[in-house]
């Protein structure tokens, strides 16, 4: 029989560790007007997308603004002022990198019907190194990708990966450093099951380096996963219980429960499961 020991994961939002690699990044900006001028005061809102996290500032004299020490992921910036009619726009905040986007308001009053067809773009985020980013929604809505004890989905959305000889595999070579919230994890001799120290269900992004990393991680380095645990800010004072069973007396069982305020947020998860 194979057992696994339950696992108790209970991360704090913004926890300030020194590490190789941080989890947040800032986000900057324009408003204007359509003659590009600035715009004082607009009230200026960046809330995340897969949550209730939420900051709000006004712009300054130049028409700028800038929220710092933001945890990476997808969020959408939304400007108001009076007499021009709402605008917002996605991006996304990766480690240490601070996106600059422009905020062009219309005046108010003139109607407007666009039809956008194609991919949203994002803002840049003025880093040189190659970067996926895989959300728990995406973990959620690929099948087996939440599965306990292997994060081979890995492979599904990050490019030049795959499994071969039980290993992990990324742009040729398997020596990859895995981190969470920026913290390495020591050991990690991953083999046979791809990241069983980490669940997947527990992970709220998933941030992949694959290339031109800093000096610290290594010159013989191909790849580096930075796991983002949940927080609960997606949640409301609510628990989830997983039960699932299967052949050869297999279980795979899961209770998580988190809340928030708004200004602290909590997640909490124990698992377990068996097979023969």
């Amino acid at each position: 029989m194979r057992y696994s020991y339950p696992i108790i994961a209970i991360p704090l939002l913004i926890a300030s560790v020194p590490a190789m690699a941080t989890i947040f990044g800032s986000v900057r900006g324009i408003v204007h007007d359509p003659q590009h001028r600035p715009i004082l005061g607009a009230h200026v809102t960046l809330k995340a997308q897969n949550s209730d996290w939420i900051r709000s500032l006004d712009s300054d004299e130049n028409g700028g603004f800038l929220f710092t020490s933001i945890p990476i992921g997808n969020y959408t910036v939304t400007a108001s002022s009076k007499g021009f009619q709402q605008v917002s726009q996605g991006v996304i905040v990766q480690s240490d990198t601070s996106p600059v986007i422009h905020l062009k308001f219309v005046v108010e009053g003139t109607k407007e019907n666009v039809v956008v067809v194609g991919a949203p773009v994002e803002a840049a985020t003025d880093s040189v190194t190659p970067t996926t980013m895989v959300s728990r929604t995406e973990i959620q809505q690929t099948p087996g990708a939440d599965r306990t004890n292997s994060l081979e989905m890995i492979t599904d959305y990050v490019p030049a990966t795959y499994v071969t000889h039980d290993m992990l595999h990324m742009m040729g070579g398997h020596q990859v450093n895995w981190l969470i919230d920026g913290v390495p994890i020591p050991n990690t001799n991953i083999a046979t099951n791809l990241g069983p120290q980490i669940l997947p269900r527990d992970i709220d992004y998933l941030e992949v380096y694959s290339g031109s990393y800093d000096a610290d991680y290594g010159d013989r380095t191909y790849g580096v996963f930075n796991v983002v645990p949940r927080t609960g800010f997606e949640r409301d004072k609510e628990c989830d219980l997983i039960l699932t069973a299967g052949n050869f007396y297999q279980t795979d069982d899961q209770i998580s429960c988190g809340g928030h305020t708004q200004r602290f947020a909590y997640y909490a998860s124990l698992n377990g499961n068996r097979s023969n």
